[in-house]
This record gives C-alpha cells, structure tokens and sequence, in this order.
C-alpha cells in the first residue's frame, strides 16, 4: 500500500496532467495567440469617377495613401492581366469584387472564376438582388439554396461568394429579417460582408449580427452614418466603433475591413486617404 505521501504526490501529478490537458485542449492563451493583422482596403465605388477617368493613377494615388487592397465595383475596360500587372506595380491585394448574381451562375462561373484567379482575388460579394429573389421568405429561402451552392462550387477554387447588405435587409419580412432568412440558411462559407454605414441607415446595429454569426464576416464595408452630417467621414457619425471593432477583430473573423466613402466635403481621394487616417487612429 503506498504511504500517504506517495498517494499525495500521485493525485497532484493527475491534477496536474488533466490540467495540462484541458489547457491544450482549449488552445494559447488569448494573449499569446497571433493575432490577425489588419489589412485594410478601398471599395473604389467611392472613387468611382476618378477610376473611370484614370484607373492606373487612382491606384497608384491609394496605395501610396497607404491602403493595402482594393474591391473592385467594375473594371473599367481591363482585362484581368492588365488588373493584376496595375496591383502588383503598387504593391496592392485585390481584396474582393462586387459582381452579379448571375456572372455565378451556370457557365457564367467558370469565365468568373478564371477572371479572379488571374486577379488574386478570393472573395466573390454579390451586393444587390433582383427583387424576385427577395420580395418573400420563400423567395430569400430559395437564394440562400442558390448561394449554397455557388459556394460548394468555388471551395475547390479556393474561393468564396458572399452577400453585402444594403437597408432592406432589416426590414421585418414576414415576421422576420430577410438578413437572419438569409445567413441562417446559408453554409458557414458563405461571407457576410456587413456594412456598417448602410446598416445603421437601416435601424440595425452592426455589433449584434456580428456577434450571431460568428466567423461569418470575413470582409466587411467601413462605412460612416450620420443622421446630421450626410457628408460624415468616417468616425465623425454615429456608428458605434468602439462597440464594432473588437468583435471584427476577434469573433468576427474579419480578414479586410473595407473602406468605403459615399458622400464627400473634399475630392473623393482626398475623402478616403482622410477616412484611412481616421481608421488608423480607431483600429489602435
């Protein structure tokens, strides 16, 4: 029979091994974990005129701003070649491209999916639907089986599709919001870019869809709202950063937070090289 300190040390060990065991199960601590960086890109809708005019000098202007990424909403006339060769001159990440629900349908999603290979780019967001795919429940319950599907059919790529939101979304449909219709019958791989701006136009505070589905916004529109300054720039509204940002860079799993600029008191350029500087000094 082992003395009694013999059987001491025996339970201690135990304790100690199913303490080292639990720790190992539940990961690094938070502090010690590698935190995502922030990468930090322009929806160029906001400087959409000036790409129209001059695409090259807009992206030579915004990555010496010190933007990372850019979403394209267009391209211009380029080719995806002449795209990459302009990105890769300025040092930018295509971080996503607003298209078409349909340019991901049927044979339409190869010609798309070789376009964004060439460009870098993983994230496909559809950031408007015709109103046949969203005027009821079953209407948005059918368009989820869609962008389900779609999705199955980029994973092999590398890919992703996802769904921006415009106000609509939060308008009860049938006793509830087409955005829970919708990201509650969609595979977790379906991104939702949230837009922080357009959402609070909308009566919705970002922070409780974030927190509802977690990992889900991968890319997200920073986005300014003022119900007194329509002209806001980006922390001068009444969006709740400080109640966003540490769930977009913890739970949320953002991988590009996105600015983006509507309305302007300066020159577009010089709008959004402000709203970076801006976002510098929230995101610290």
């Amino acid at each position: 029979m082992p003395s009694r300190a013999s059987a001491c040390a025996l339970l201690l060990s135990g304790c100690l091994t199913a303490t080292a065991l639990l720790a190992r199960a539940a990961g690094p601590p938070e502090q010690a974990r590698s935190p995502r960086p922030i990468r930090i890109a322009l929806q160029l809708y906001s400087v959409r005129e000036d790409c129209a005019r001059d695409l090259p000098g807009v992206l030579k202007a915004v990555a010496k701003m010190g933007y990372q990424g850019v979403e394209f909403a267009g391209y211009h006339g380029y080719t995806a070649e002449q795209l990459r060769r302009m990105l890769d001159e300025n040092g930018l990440k295509c971080a996503g491209t607003h298209i078409a629900l349909d340019t991901l349908l049927g044979d339409n999603l190869k010609k798309t999916v070789a376009f964004n290979k060439t460009l870098g780019n993983r994230f496909l967001i559809v950031p408007w639907l015709p109103e046949e795919r969203r005027s009821s429940r079953e209407a948005w319950l059918k368009t989820a089986e869609i962008f389900n599907e779609i999705s199955r059919r980029l994973e092999p790529h590398g890919m992703m599709v996802g769904y921006h939101n415009h106000t609509d979304e939060f308008k009860p449909l049938d006793g509830e919001l087409p955005w829970d219709l919708f990201f509650a019958n969609t595979d977790r791989r379906v991104v939702m870019q949230f837009d922080t701006g357009n959402a609070l136009l909308g009566g919705a505070r970002a922070a409780q869809f974030l927190a509802r589905y977690p990992g889900r916004a991968k890319t997200v529109h920073i986005k300014e709202h003022s119900a007194t300054n329509e002209k806001a720039l980006l922390g001068e509204g009444d969006v709740d950063w400080k109640e966003i940002l540490p769930l977009l860079k913890g739970p949320a799993g953002t991988e590009w937070f996105i600015i983006e600029q509507e309305s302007y008191a300066f020159p577009p350029l010089e709008c959004v090289d402000r709203c970076l500087r801006n976002f510098r000094r929230m995101i610290r």
